[in-house]
């Protein structure tokens, strides 16, 4: 059996970021904690930036995960919330340069075609899956299944990643 590796998956998000941690060793995955940081009582852009951080910052130093994943910005039409989102990523991905950790980012459709199998999926779906890979059957919020959601992917593609490498050494 292939080591252990504990990933933190991170759903950014201007309001309310999702995280969840998992151990997988590549063919089983077992949930550690999720939850969601709520950045809505802050009053200033600065101030939920750093509720963000430091809310990541806690969980990265409780939880001493070794790899970061987390969701990709998708540009739509408003500009405006695209860049709240970069910046709430900026905000998490930062949690991670004291532990010098490696962050894998994945786009939406990566994730849902990974956990569901087609792109297209719905957060229904996606928290479905997330409950039925990791054998959970507490309450889980939508942003923190979406965190999983987005440690499952990581570990699922280095997975894969790794018996290509393998396969072609």
């Amino acid at each position: 059996m292939s080591r252990w590796t504990r990933v933190l998956g991170i759903d950014p998000g201007y309001r309310f970021t999702g995280y969840g941690v998992i151990d997988t060793n590549g063919q089983e995955s077992r949930h550690i904690a999720n939850g969601v940081i709520d950045a809505t009582q802050a009053d200033t852009t600065a101030g939920r930036l750093a509720k963000i951080h430091s809310g990541v910052l806690a969980v990265v130093n409780n939880f001493e995960p070794s790899v970061m994943s987390i969701e990709r910005v998708f540009v739509a039409r408003n500009a405006d919330s695209a860049l709240k989102l970069g910046q709430a990523r900026a905000a998490a991905i930062c949690a991670s340069f004291e532990r010098d950790m490696p962050v894998h980012e994945y786009a939406a459709r990566e994730v849902k075609q990974a956990i569901v199998g087609k792109g297209g999926a719905g957060k229904d779906q996606v928290q479905h899956m997330v409950r039925v890979l990791l054998s959970y059957t507490d309450e889980l919020k939508p942003d923190a299944a979406d965190a999983l959601g987005i440690a499952l992917c990581h570990a699922h593609s280095s997975a894969s990643a790794k018996r290509i490498s393998e396969a072609i050494a």
